[in-house]
């Protein structure tokens, strides 16, 4: 497992948001985590991520206890993450915005700034050449000059997923990819998916959009309530009888 999580729990105040939550998340396979509104999945991946601190429980990324770990060593360690509301610079350049991601991988500081050194130059045109290579994976030279906020929303997915891709990551948690986008720009956004797994990276995902998880998840756990109710293939969990009393009181259609 490239991800373990053991009795993760997060507490606000009287608020149990994640309780005594465990799982595994499988390397090289598409991890999904579904559940209904207010069931703790963003908490769950604010907590991996390191924006929130876990009140108790561990989480061990390829063996290591990153529990305490801030979210920057996080993500030098390989865990990229991207939001259901897109996080980029609106009035910068969907390139630029995609080089800040390799800037993780850089260790130039403000004498190489002040005096343009050799590291600096090798680093800025290494961010570049990266940029140039994530943005052509999902999709997005021919906008790589224009304005963040003047692209589509779909586009600005691809470039969340352009941004995370250029940190070089073991592992992409993506938080729904398809929130506010049509179905045929879903599909597309799936095939992109399925070919970040074909490329060796790990996806765990949460979504609302059942057809998109049925079609490519080849794991799910589903929360209610910040528990964890069922785990299993799409198959095992479109017929738990405890998941689909969590959606719509009780009926199968919302799980197709």
């Amino acid at each position: 497992m490239l991800l373990e999580i053991q009795k993760l729990t997060k507490r606000f105040g009287g608020l149990v948001a994640v309780n005594d939550v465990s799982f595994s998340v499988e390397k090289g396979k598409v991890n999904a985590i579904i559940g209904p509104n207010g069931a703790g999945k963003t908490t769950f991946f604010n907590l991996i991520s390191g924006f929130y601190k876990p009140t108790s429980g561990q989480i061990i990324f390829k063996g290591q206890d990153i529990t305490r770990l801030p979210v920057n060593q996080r993500a030098k360690l390989g865990i990229a993450r991207t939001f259901q509301t897109t996080h980029l610079f609106e009035q910068s350049t969907v390139f630029d915005n995609v080089m800040v991601g390799h800037r993780l991988r850089t260790s130039s500081n403000l004498f190489d700034a002040v005096f343009r050194t050799k590291r600096l130059k090798r680093e800025e045109a290494e961010c570049k050449e990266k940029a140039m290579e994530v943005l052509e994976f999902v999709g997005l030279t021919d906008v790589a000059d224009k304005i963040v906020a003047n692209i589509s929303q779909e586009q600005k997915k691809r470039a969340a997923f352009a941004l995370a891709l250029a940190t070089e990551p073991e592992i992409v948690l993506l938080d729904e990819p398809a929130a506010g986008v049509n179905p045929d720009e879903t599909e597309g956004l799936e095939q992109l998916i399925v070919k970040i797994v074909d490329h060796g990276i790990t996806v765990c995902l949460i979504e609302h959009k059942m057809s998109m998880i049925m079609k490519i998840a080849h794991k799910i756990m589903v929360l209610n309530y910040g528990g964890k109710i069922a785990e299993g293939t799409p198959e095992e969990i479109q017929n738990n009888e405890t998941v689909i009393k969590a959606y719509l009181g009780g009926s199968a259609d919302c799980l197709n």
